[in-house]
């Protein structure tokens, strides 16, 4: 027996519906495009406004009993760090909920938890207030985003590349990538401004709280905007053929477990470097620099217009050189950039500013194609599951507990580790392209 028919339909009565409804309806790879990029860059500002907000405010208003300053901002990033603990589990459950009731139902559910815990955040009282009850329901939104973000992965980017001509899926495969830059740079200039015209108390007191409403807001808008494109002939056809058919988590580990663990480490060098130029600079600027914090949230949205730009750069690249050879380039790049990454942070706001703008630029030549880049070795009917379960992996090992581990060591025993510790991503990515070249791809579907 095949695996085809061990498949249970995963489209709800009225998605099946509404496809049929707008059978003669057909969406281009450009209006794809744009859905993509909007469900991204939704997750990404729900994502850095709380971490921009564990940097600016959780460590005063959560943790004033910490006994400094550096050790409060340890205890935040602690609690940043569950949501990558949590996200696979909520893709165990909502690809149930996927098999079970279809893709709608499942992104509709998760999105509204994901909204509501973020929401939930900006009603919390501080520590002054309730105590250690606000540091336990801040970790329990915080599981809620993070469990939430493991139902958002809805297959649009997979969509996309089904849908991209032959010779130009590495431009399509860097188009879902632009919302991450793009949702850091709006929640930074938003913090900017309310950091910037807000008096210190008043931002601790109220001000804090409007980006995230923001958040809940851009949700909402972002979930429209995906339900939209699954309900479209094209999403309907492919999950038909099984290529975007949600698979039992258990099944796709059983068939391809070691694919799904050398694809969490290809890209490592990128998610290694994502939170070391985003959460973690700003994070050391607050602690050590002397440089304004609106001031310095300017110069990282100018970094992720970098990165933005070197995203679409890495597109042609790709097509050229190839996907994988370019994130072995990249991750060898990245390599050399972690010998200069500790000189440049050290050397005051001109070295800081420099080191989030270069940052971005190599970030974005790596991030371009980092996800989905070993897809191809998942067989037909398992690559959906498998891309979201390598996916939850790859963040939680590469980015989940950076911005803990390069502010413990470089505060403890200098900025010359926060060098080894993007030279440790760069080399295990480089392992991992190098082995998965040499292992034999699984191509049957029984």
């Amino acid at each position: 027996m095949t695996a085809a028919t061990n498949f249970r339909p995963t489209s709800s009565t009225l998605e099946r519906d509404a496809r049929r409804m707008h059978a003669d309806e057909h969406v281009s790879p450009g209006n794809i495009a744009l859905g993509v990029i909007i469900g991204r860059m939704s997750e990404f500002f729900d994502f850095f406004v709380y971490g921009l907000a564990s940097v600016l405010v959780f460590p005063k208003v959560m943790f004033p009993f910490a006994p400094d300053a550096l050790t409060a901002t340890l205890y935040s990033f602690a609690i940043f760090s569950l949501a990558f603990i949590a996200r696979p589990i909520g893709s165990v459950v909502f690809m149930e909920i996927d098999r079970r009731h279809g893709r709608g139902t499942k992104l509709t559910i998760a999105l509204f938890i994901l909204g509501g815990s973020t929401a939930s955040i900006s009603f919390l009282p501080g520590y002054d207030t309730l105590g250690m009850w606000s540091v336990a329901l801040l970790a329990l939104f915080r599981l809620g985003q993070g469990f939430a973000l493991g139902g958002a992965w809805d297959g649009l980017a997979s969509l996309l590349a089904l849908n991209a001509p032959n010779n130009r899926r590495g431009w399509y495969a860097m188009i879902p990538q632009l919302g991450a830059p793009i949702g850091f740079a709006l929640a930074s200039v938003l913090f900017a401004y309310l950091v910037a015209n807000l008096s210190s108390e008043d931002f601790l007191s109220w001000g804090w709280r409007y980006p995230f409403f923001v958040a809940f807001a851009i949700n909402v808008v972002a979930l429209f905007a995906r339900l939209r494109l699954v309900m479209t002939q094209e999403f309907g056809t492919l999950l038909e053929q099984h290529e975007l058919e949600a698979r039992s988590v258990f099944d796709v580990i059983r068939v391809h477990g070691r694919d799904i663990l050398i694809g969490a480490f290809v890209p490592l060098a990128s998610f290694a470097m994502f939170h070391l130029v985003t959460i973690f600079p700003l994070g050391w600027m607050t602690l050590f620099g002397n440089q304004s914090t609106s001031t310095f949230l300017l110069v990282q949205v100018i970094g992720a217009v970098v990165g933005v730009a070197t995203i679409v750069v890495s597109g042609p690249i790709a097509d050229m050189i190839g996907r994988r050879a370019q994130l072995f380039v990249s991750a060898i790049v990245i390599a050399l950039f972690s010998f200069l990454a500790p000189f440049l942070i050290g050397s005051g706001n001109i070295g800081q500013d420099a080191f989030v703008i270069l940052g971005f630029g190599v970030l974005g030549l790596s991030f371009g194609q980092a996800a989905g880049s070993v897809s191809s070795r998942f067989s037909h009917g398992y690559r959906y599951t498998g891309a979201a379960l390598t996916s939850d992996l790859s963040w939680l090992i590469g980015a989940g507990f950076a911005p803990l581990v390069a502010l413990t060591l470089s505060s403890k025993f200098g900025l010359t580790f926060v060098g080894f510790y993007l030279l440790s991503g760069a080399i295990c990515t480089v392992a991992a392209i190098a082995i998965s070249e040499r292992l034999p791809v699984r191509r049957k579907d029984d």
